[in-house]
């Protein structure tokens, strides 16, 4: 027997209840590999998923943890042998699947990528989904021509998980970095990642009926969408592009096409679910070489498995900051 967090509900009421539980292999789904998971995270989805679902569980009692590291401990794959660290991210792993809210889990194979070489599992989870997606989100912008010496760089909700990473990755590449927060208590934080500019919320959070405004930014991750978003693209440099990552700000975007159309701008998705698996790989192996672990460490917050109800509810309420990392055997 091994803990986890389980999430039940009540059938009449609706209402969800989570504690840590202790619970068998049995009780497993299936999958071609098990791991002796040693670290998660807490991310928005999690949060959903620990409290009201938000649509994204499908069957009760559930384990969330969308994201976790740690070593195979049996395995049907070739791919994966007994002692092998692994690092799981997406796949709606935490929401339609169990996930990493456990000492153990069960996967299919797929899903799993080998840590790479620098990174410890604590490490790669204080990275997590959310440093992962700011990769990908860096990724994104320097293959469509980012590059440095052409101008700051926005980060939207910049003191958050991926707008933290972000912070830090950009910083470290050598760009220069605006942060935007509503939070002005988290200016020092967000300098200390690399920041250059802080921006405050209320400046760039209006919809404007001007469809283009001065050319401001080489370059957007945005993890806030909304008004905030169709905003931005009217302030972005010639040919510039904007790597959308998040809708902390709702999921409409009140724009013109302007933007696209006299300034040559470009809305990057970016998508951490279903990402293929080579560039899964470059993501971390880029991870490992650019993202400066001094910064991450003081991104880290620690927490237990018994943390989780009380952290699951504070992220909905945008009061987490930076990156939890989920010690599931302390």
């Amino acid at each position: 027997m091994f803990n986890a967090l389980v999430v039940n509900k009540d059938e009449e009421s609706g209402k969800t209840s989570a504690a840590v539980t202790q619970i068998g292999l049995d009780d497993l789904p299936h999958g071609d590999v098990t791991v002796a998971v040693e670290y998660s995270t807490v991310n928005y989805k999690d949060g959903l998923c620990i409290g009201p679902g938000g649509g994204l569980v499908r069957k009760y009692p559930h384990v969330p943890g969308i994201d976790f590291a740690g070593t195979v401990e049996e395995s049907s794959d070739d791919r994966y042998n007994a002692g092998d660290k692994v690092v799981l991210t997406g796949w709606r792993v935490g929401e339609a699947h169990w996930g990493g809210y456990s000492q153990k889990a069960r996967v299919n194979a797929d899903w799993l990528v080998p840590l790479p070489d620098g990174l410890d599992t604590r490490t790669a989870m204080a990275v997590g989904t959310a440093g992962f997606t700011a990769m990908l989100a860096v990724m994104a912008l320097e293959d469509h021509g980012l590059e440095t010496g052409h101008g700051p760089v926005l980060v939207t909700g910049a003191a958050g998980g991926v707008g933290s990473v972000a912070t830090a990755i950009l910083a470290g590449l050598g760009y220069e970095v605006a942060g935007v927060t509503g939070r002005p208590e988290t200016a020092d934080y967000l300098k200390s990642l690399g920041a250059s500019q802080i921006v405050a919320r209320e400046e760039i959070n209006e919809t404007t009926k001007r469809p283009l405004e001065g050319e401001t930014w080489a370059g957007c991750v945005d993890a806030v969408g909304g008004a905030m978003l169709a905003r931005v693209l009217g302030q972005m440099k010639y040919g510039a592009s904007v790597a959308a990552v998040g809708l902390a700000g709702g999921p409409g975007l009140p724009a013109t096409v302007i933007p696209f159309l006299l300034r040559g701008v470009n809305l990057l998705g970016i998508d951490s679910v279903m990402q293929p698996y080579d560039n899964r790989l470059r993501a971390w192996q880029r991870i490992a070489s650019d993202l400066p672990m001094d910064k991450l460490e003081a991104m880290v917050q620690p927490a237990t498995l018994g943390d989780l109800p009380q952290l699951g509810s504070d992220i909905l309420q945008g009061q987490v900051k930076g990156r939890v990392v989920v010690d599931v055997n302390a």
